[in-house]
């Protein structure tokens, strides 16, 4: 966004106009970058050199329409009287006329630039002077607004997001000297004080440490840390000094990605903008040739035919037909979605995924780490007389050291340091089943009773009767026992689950765990559609049984084993905070903060953007098209015209702005 964003202003400093649709379409093939309809102005310079040249305008034009009617002159008439009209019309017709050359040269003829400059100069050449430069005045004056309201929408998204210091303070034998984020390197260790932010990701070597999270996951509760977990850039250190060790490059921290998700998100095209933009490359020339044909036609038909009423009815008309107010106002619209979705801790990665969000039928999502917290403990050890308990979990604690899932850290927590004496040898992840290695040249087996099938080892116990999910331990293709390990429910998944149903969205649980642990939580939070025990592979087969309906579906999860279905759904969504990169890189939108709550608000963001985005259609199409009927009667003048192309824009950035204040 940065460096499309300077590219603008640097275009825009000398010019009061803005690109239509059509020249977008060539900012798109000439130098890669899609500027969705070039509203944007010096963020650097003042509004008041923003507005200069329309001042001078406004200025000037009051004070010709008061010498015409309100205090006539007999020197302010014939060439002295439009020469100052000229003078008046110059600052903001200029850049406009200069804008219809450019995009003519390019091959770009209808242009609103080009309407406009048409309707202004038409009007002069019938003695509509006035007029003429009214019309370009406030068709500035709605340009410059247009482009404050764009640029205020992406400088909001952006200061939500990026929170990182320029600055850091690096520890070096215990020396603290400042130094820029992006130059510290792996490994550094950073002091952050009371109140500091963040620069890159770490993790706490402190003992613990208390966070404020708000900038990345919206959530106004402190977020406590313990020595060894992972803190984010963008994280505000508490009440006491912290030291952090960094783990990743600043360009690759996941405040980074969350940045560059956003910035390319106004990429992805919801399709009310890719239709508006296809709309107007039809449109604009054939109000061109209308009103062509409204000036000339009558002459056949019209007994009384006077050419300078028609023309002005033509020039009435051209102006009222500039397709502006709908350019701009629907990607506003989808500007102030992604804006307020990210605010709550919810990164859409295209304006495309907001419309399809809104339309979800069912939601189909993981267990663990998804509706529960991901956070496991062992609830008891039973290992069989015959194996020495305490080599056997030792042996298991350093192969589930080779995994990230949340049941390694549970049994790392239980059985304490790895011992670095047990020498690992082909150690093999097996998906939907377990790990497997060689130590002391025989097998190691730990992960679920299918697992134990794969390999046909024998167990004499059944596997369902145990509430908890099971961790089975085999060693040297001998069953050696297992353990039982506990996951919490998250105290917000019952209110999704409620609100989900409320908005009329079917719930689905899958889950790799096993099927009685799976239906147990699905039974405590109301979701009568539950499966376990499903491979990866499972998975998909049960999305596609669902999109088989020709039904809608977002699919919710957080483990690398996730993201085939989260690519394969409507809508993938991925849970940030413990979420594998993989599954964030897959899916469509990220919740930063894992709260299950989210999914309804995320799907209730895309209604209510949807919806504005709409009912500024509907209100551009309306008040044109009856602007339009009355300029081609004759009934409406340029001032009407300038309302239904200057005045509906307005009124519809000003309702795209709603919804950064509303309440989800």
């Amino acid at each position: 966004m940065e460096h499309t964003d300077e590219k603008i202003i640097k275009k825009k400093k000398n010019q009061s106009g803005c690109c239509s649709a059509h020249e977008e379409h060539h900012h798109v093939e000439n130098d890669g970058h899609d500027h969705d309809h070039d509203h944007e102005h010096n963020a650097d310079g003042s509004l008041f050199q923003m507005f200069l040249p329309a001042i001078i305008s406004f200025v000037l034009l009051l004070i010709g329409i008061g010498l015409d009617n309100y205090f006539p002159q007999n020197w302010f008439s014939g060439y002295v009287r439009i020469g100052w009209y000229i003078i008046a019309y110059l600052p903001v017709g200029l850049p406009v006329l200069k804008e219809a050359y450019e995009s003519i040269m390019k091959g770009d003829v209808f242009s609103e630039f080009f309407l406009m400059c048409i309707a202004t100069i038409g009007a002069f050449a019938i003695g509509e002077y006035p007029e003429g430069v009214a019309v370009m005045l406030f068709y500035t004056i709605g340009e410059n607004f247009q482009g404050l309201a764009v640029a205020r929408a992406k400088s909001n998204i952006k200061s939500l997001l990026d929170q990182r210091p320029d600055e850091v303070t690096i520890l070096e034998n215990n020396v603290a000297t400042k130094a820029k984020a992006s130059d510290a390197k792996i490994g550094s260790i950073i002091q952050l004080k009371a109140g500091e932010k963040l620069g890159l990701d770490g993790e706490l070597l402190s003992d613990n440490a208390s966070f404020n999270t708000a900038a990345l996951t919206g959530e106004s509760k402190p977020a406590t840390k313990v020595k060894g977990e992972t803190v984010l850039a963008g994280m505000i250190n508490g009440n006491t000094i912290a030291q952090v060790k960094v783990t990743t490059d600043y360009k690759d921290s996941k405040l980074s990605r969350i940045l560059e998700m956003v910035q390319n998100a106004t990429t992805k095209k919801a399709p009310a903008e890719l239709f508006i933009r296809k709309f107007a490359k039809i449109y604009t020339p054939i109000v061109v040739y209308l009103a062509i044909a409204i000036c000339l036609l009558p002459m056949l038909f019209v007994n009384n035919y006077v050419f300078s009423d028609w023309l002005y009815r033509a020039l009435v008309f051209l102006v009222i037909s500039c397709p502006c107010a709908l350019v701009i106002s629907i990607p506003l619209g989808y500007f102030g979605g992604i804006g307020a979705a990210s605010k709550n801790g919810i990164l859409f990665k295209g304006s495309n995924f907001l419309d399809s969000i809104s339309t979800i039928q069912n939601v189909v999502m993981d267990k663990t780490g998804t509706m529960t917290e991901g956070v496991f403990k062992v609830q008891e050890v039973i290992i069989y007389h015959d194996v020495d308990k305490g080599e056997i979990l030792k042996m298991v604690n350093a192969l589930e050291s080779q995994s990230t899932h949340p049941v390694a850290t549970a049994i790392h927590n239980y059985v304490g340091e790895i011992d670095a004496a047990i020498e690992l040898k082909n150690v093999e992840e097996i998906s939907g089943h377990g790990l497997k290695a060689e130590i002391n040249g025989k097998e190691l087996h730990v992960g679920n009773f299918k697992l134990m099938d794969k390999f046909g080892i024998k167990y004499d116990l059944d596997p369902n009767e145990v509430v908890y999910t099971t961790i089975a331990i085999a060693y040297n293709k001998k069953f050696a026992g297992y353990l039982t390990i506990a996951d919490e429910i998250k105290e917000d998944a019952q209110e999704a689950v409620n609100k989900l149903k409320a908005l009329g969205v079917k719930v689905t649980m899958l889950s790799g765990d096993k099927t009685n642990v799976v239906q147990f939580v699905a039974r405590k939070l109301g979701i009568t559609n539950a499966f376990g025990d499903l491979l990866p592979e499972d998975k998909v087969n049960k999305l596609n049984e669902i999109k088989a309906k020709n039904q809608t579906v977002a699919f919710v999860g957080d483990g690398v084993n996730d993201a085939p279905v989260i690519a394969l759904s409507t809508v993938g969504i991925a849970m940030g905070g413990l979420g594998s990169d993989a599954t964030i890189e897959t899916a469509d939108i990220v919740i930063q903060d894992d709260k299950p709550s989210k999914i309804p608000m995320a799907i209730n963001i895309g209604k209510q953007t949807k919806k504005i985005v709409w009912q500024n259609i509907t209100l551009a199409f309306v008040v044109k098209a009856f602007v339009l009927i009355l300029g081609a009667g004759g009934l409406a003048t340029m001032w009407e015209a300038v309302f239904a192309d200057v005045g509906v824009a307005l009124l519809a950035i000003l309702n795209a702005g709603r919804i950064q204040k509303m309440k989800f």
